[in-house]
């Protein structure tokens, strides 16, 4: 791609009028570019009134020049930057050239007023101009600071603006163009082209010449090609004209209080997606994240009463029990969508009436005195047949930290659990499954390492102990259809009326399929006891 300075160079230097747009921040400069222009003037009036302050150099240089970046970074035609009178002297002019380098910005217009500026048509009459002399030695430090042979700076003479006359435009032209200026700026004020049409006739071509027909917008564009105008600023129409859309779209919205009259007369919001480019973002998310949460579900078993909490279930289940002021269940959603799981299956039982959060999927087990985990489980994964998620199953009283879904999924492997190897003093897992033991134990060996179930159950050897598992089950798709079908076998028999998940996981074992271990050491509380509820407020 040709570098910025270089595509303004030739613009610059071209033998037939070239056209550049303004733009004020990223979003309109990628417009303009989309717009077909060859080019961008990055307005000082329009940067200021973005920022809601006047044209007299209240937004700082180093402001004007973060929102250059945006710009640069947005659009690949060439930047000029309006650089008002280079932001001080010619010590400031150098750093202004370094940073617009820096910034891949094209190239910089400056003019000769005194700093800080004010706009050219706010009483131009009255403006006084700087010294020529001193002027030029800005010029000079500017080219002298580029390192880019392309970088353009272009004098704007302001004589017309202020009363002067031509031949003080031409004085400075001239000498402005000798101290080194790429490109001539003559500017005007008046509603017809005549001062800048006499100007072009006496200059000649000695070097480029840029107008900004704001004021005398009525000229057939013919008129420069005819006199040999190099480049025609559009200088400020984009910010205009986005203005009195937004004057109009909030005074309709104040009368009317409704979106329907606006709705379809402003960008629908997939064109500003567009615009900010969200798709390359989406396909980056693929490339370089770690295996996504917006690819799983979660189940959340939920259906027992919790008798061991005696009165505090007596109307509620266990999971809708507060801990600090929420219930259990909310603390456990809050821990999905934390790592973007929003996708949450909840089984409902005991008193289902009172499991009522907002933004969940909810799936009743009519029979949940009669039956166990795995009856609650195999209708969920009913219901949820024919999804292409992975899928983390866990309980309803299990609190836990975020870490636990996001290592989860991370893993691609079909069946995954979770193991707390901080197990020796722990004595209230035989309803989680008891203890396991694993192809390695957890250590530095371990880390980098992949570690396999071997054995799960109360009769696990406590020498061969590793840990206990923590109620968490996560499958791949492959896995959930593998869960369908063995739980089909499973639930025929009347025996596992009641069974557990451990139960599962022990038939997987037992048709050799590989189940994952993922070690840690807490991040997780089994509320299966009033001590256990107040030291949940400590979780």
């Amino acid at each position: 791609m040709v570098a910025p300075a270089r595509q303004f160079r030739s613009l610059l230097l071209s033998e037939q009028l070239e056209f550049i747009c303004e733009a004020h921040n990223g979003l309109s400069a990628k417009i303009v570019q989309e717009s077909g222009f060859k080019g961008i003037w990055a307005s000082g009036l329009s940067i200021s009134a973005q920022f809601g302050v006047r044209d007299n150099n209240e937004a700082s240089w180093t402001q004007v020049l973060e929102d250059l970046e945006f710009m640069s970074d947005a659009a690949t035609i060439p930047i000029l930057l309006d650089g008002d009178t280079g932001y001080g002297n010619f010590n400031n002019m150098q750093r202004l050239v370094r940073k617009l380098e820096q910034r891949h910005i094209a190239a910089v217009c400056i003019e000769d007023k005194l700093f800080p500026k004010t706009n050219s048509f706010i009483k131009g009459d009255a403006q006084p101009m700087a010294d020529m002399h001193e002027f030029c030695g800005k010029i000079k430090a500017g080219k002298d600071a580029q390192t880019d042979p392309d970088f353009c700076i272009i004098a704007r003479v302001e004589a017309f603006i202020c009363g002067w006359g031509l031949a003080e435009a031409l004085r400075r032209a001239e000498a402005y163009r000798q101290a080194g200026a790429d490109g001539i700026l003559i500017h005007s004020a008046l509603s017809v082209p005549d001062e800048i049409l006499a100007f072009k006739q006496e200059w000649g071509n000695r070097c480029p010449v840029v107008i900004v027909p704001t004021k005398y917008y009525a000229t057939p564009t013919e008129v420069f090609r005819q006199h040999g105008i190099s480049m025609v600023i559009w200088a400020n129409h984009m910010l205009r004209a986005a203005v009195a859309a937004m004057q109009k779209t909030a005074r309709t919205l104040k009368e009317q209080e409704h979106l329907l009259s606006i709705e379809d007369k402003v960008a629908p919001v997939s064109e500003i997606f567009r615009l900010q480019n969200a798709a390359e973002l989406q396909e980056a998310e693929e490339r370089y994240l770690p295996r996504g949460a917006e690819n799983t579900s979660a189940i959340v078993l939920a259906a027992s009463r919790g008798e061991e909490l005696r009165e505090l279930t007596e109307h509620q289940p266990k999971t809708m029990i507060k801990i600090q002021g929420t219930p259990i269940l909310a603390h456990i959603v809050d821990a999905y969508n934390a790592v973007g799981i929003k996708d949450i299956t909840v089984v409902r039982g005991y008193r289902k009436e009172a499991v009522n959060l907002p933004n969940l999927t909810y799936l009743d087990n009519n029979e949940f005195a009669e039956t166990g985990e795995l009856d609650s489980l195999n209708k969920a994964l009913c219901a949820r047949k024919g999804q292409a998620k992975d899928l983390i199953i866990s309980y309803g009283d299990v609190l836990f930290n975020k870490y636990i879904p996001q290592a989860l999924c991370q893993e691609k492997e079909d069946v995954v659990i979770f193991v707390d190897s901080d197990w020796q003093n722990q004595s209230s897992y035989a309803r989680l499954g008891g203890f396991v033991e694993c192809s390695l134990p957890n250590s530095k060996k371990a880390f980098n390492a992949k570690v396999y179930l071997k054995q799960l159950g109360e009769g696990v050897p406590k020498d061969n102990t590793h840990g206990v598992w923590m109620g968490f089950l996560k499958v791949s798709p492959a896995g959930s259809a593998l869960l369908h079908t063995i739980l089909a076998t499973m639930m025929a028999d009347p025996a596992h009326r009641k069974a557990g998940i451990p139960h599962l996981l022990q038939a997987l074992l037992s048709c050799q399929q590989p189940i994952r271990v993922l070690y840690t050491v807490g991040h997780w509380l089994d509320i299966n006891s009033l001590d256990d509820v107040i030291q949940a407020g400590n979780f």
